[in-house]
């Protein structure tokens, strides 16, 4: 199972949803490839946030090796299930995926908690730590029922 989580600059959710997801995975015993990309290219190759990382770590997950990387229209087609944090990064998947994009692969995070709902993962960027605790705590169940959804695929 290779998963890819999306959000605008990949330094704030997706690095969490990355190492959260990759934690529960190998924790489970499931041999899946996560990864994180943004949609937009501002901070290409820089480390996640440090209130992501101090979070994450709080957590006992170190996500600080990881590097924002911008989403490429073929991740649409080397991986098997892209989450997106908002309704924004949805769309801009679509745009960047061209004639690859794949609506049956592609699905905003909460609604593996808020099935068709469509709610966005808020984004932290212009708020204090709390909000980056938000943010992990929701990514974290979203990320429970992925395990429990596809843990039979391996």
């Amino acid at each position: 199972m290779k998963i890819l989580m999306v959000c605008l600059g990949n330094i704030c959710r997706s690095p969490l949803a990355e190492g959260i997801l990759q934690q529960k995975a190998s924790l489970a015993g499931l041999n899946w490839m996560i990864d994180s990309a943004g949609t937009g290219n501002y901070h290409i190759g820089q480390a996640p946030h440090t209130l992501s990382q101090k979070v994450a770590q709080q957590n006992q997950i170190n996500i600080s090796e990881q590097k924002a990387r911008q989403f490429t229209k073929e991740d649409m087609l080397n991986f098997d299930r892209i989450y997106v944090m908002d309704s924004e990064n949805y769309q801009a998947v679509k745009k960047m995926s061209g004639s690859f994009f794949n609506a049956a692969k592609t699905e905003l995070l909460l609604n593996e908690l808020y099935p068709h709902q469509n709610r966005a993962v808020p984004d932290p960027w212009y708020h204090e730590e709390p909000a980056y605790h938000e943010v992990f705590n929701l990514i974290s169940e979203a990320c429970d029922k992925i395990i429990q959804k596809y843990s039979s695929i391996s």
